[in-house]
């Protein structure tokens, strides 16, 4: 690590630990979360863990191992959420799943969202740890990401009428049973993908040997990444009561933006009564989805310098910030559709044994199909 990263390493650092004593003072969770965020941002960035990217290769190089790691990295979050959402209750402690409709609106958003995530170069926690690393192009598709999203919460009665199914959730409906189906169905498609990438015969990627410096320089294995981030999904929902999201904070970012620019809350139903409206009310820094967010982005920069790769990118092109602007627009509002994006809808919902994140996957990936072919057209790539 050469000394301008360093002194990059020190400031981050150093905010990161400011803001958590200040958190300290609303309570141990609020500062738990932003701690919990920071190792989201470390764990995304060293082991360059996307879900986008992931699709993406599946779709365009037949290179499968993006999908067995998140396949890996769901099997163990079922396992780790299981005890704590059959029991709900740890003392005083209370746990809910990421449990959502199996609806007609999810099906449209999940793949609204599925294209936009192929043009906006990123999904929704991958747009957080990308601008920690200093893409600038990424801040674009955050700005759009928040519009669309803010945009869908006010046009939310649009889509009510449209068929939709009470949450199903297999733990619920046949205990441990459930669990074992699910897992067993995760089995079967780590075991499909796998064979596949046998029966292609795909070159493996040729990498250095682990030293123990790489834990903080970097980089980290896929499956490294997997279990980092189901243990840390895990401890999200021991702190917070419920799984890791991110498309809720852009939401009321959008919200707020709005707000202070003239818009009054009063005009929609969802902002002036209710959760929203208690939202608007508070300090972003009361959020939890807020906190763990502003965790990746100072997560992702810490790491980013660690790896002595920390520099503001800008956009290559007028082709990408077009697209990231339709591209985090239409991930915006397809999120806030489908109930949540990559990480609440699908690993959330699937970790949680709920339908709807395995609805979200189907229908995201339909998506992905569309938005890797509009991305050659727009961008070129």
């Amino acid at each position: 690590m050469g000394r301008t990263q360093g002194k990059v390493v020190l400031s981050f650092l150093m905010i990161t630990i400011g803001i958590t004593v200040y958190l300290l003072s609303i309570s141990w969770r609020h500062s738990s979360l932003l701690l919990i965020g920071a190792g989201f941002g470390i764990t995304l960035y060293h082991a360059g863990f996307g879900f986008a990217s992931a699709y993406r290769k599946w779709f365009r190089q037949g290179e499968v191992d993006g999908m067995l790691a998140q396949i890996l990295m769901l099997s163990i979050a079922t396992l780790l959420f299981a005890p704590f959402l059959l029991h709900e209750t740890l003392g005083e402690s209370p746990f809910r799943g990421a449990l959502a409709p199996v609806a007609v609106q999810g099906a449209i958003g999940a793949f609204l969202f599925g294209v936009g995530m192929q043009l906006g170069s990123g999904c929704a926690c991958g747009t957080l740890y990308t601008i920690g690393g200093g893409s600038m192009g990424m801040g674009i598709t955050l700005v759009s990401f928040m519009a669309g999203s803010f945009w869908a919460s006010v046009t939310s009665s649009l889509w009510q009428p449209l068929p939709s199914h009470a949450p199903i959730s297999l733990l619920n409906s046949f205990g441990w049973y459930g669990v074992l189906l699910q897992l067993s169905l995760l089995a079967l498609l780590g075991w499909v993908l796998w064979r596949y990438k046998s029966l292609t015969r795909s070159a493996a990627v040729v990498k250095p040997p682990f030293q123990p410096l790489d834990l903080i320089h970097g980089p980290w294995s896929l499956v490294g990444g997997a279990i980092g981030l189901a243990l840390l999904n895990w401890l999200t929902l021991l702190v917070a009561g419920r799984p890791w999201g991110v498309t809720w904070g852009f939401t009321l970012w959008g919200a707020k933006l709005a707000q202070s620019l003239g818009w009054n809350p009063s005009t929609s139903e969802f902002w002036s009564q209710g959760v929203g409206a208690e939202a608007l009310k508070n300090s972003i820094w009361s959020d939890f989805t807020s906190l763990t967010n502003v965790g990746v982005i100072l997560g992702a920069a810490i790491a980013a310098a660690l790896a002595g790769r920390l520099s503001l990118r800008p956009p290559t092109s007028v082709a990408t910030v077009g697209a990231a602007l339709l591209g985090g627009g239409m991930m915006g509002y397809g999120a806030r559709l489908a109930f949540g994006c990559n990480v609440g809808a699908y690993f959330g919902g699937i970790a949680s044994t709920s339908l709807h994140g395995w609805l979200w996957i189907f229908f995201a990936l339909l998506g992905t199909g569309v938005g890797v072919r509009l991305r050659r057209l727009i961008m070129n790539d």
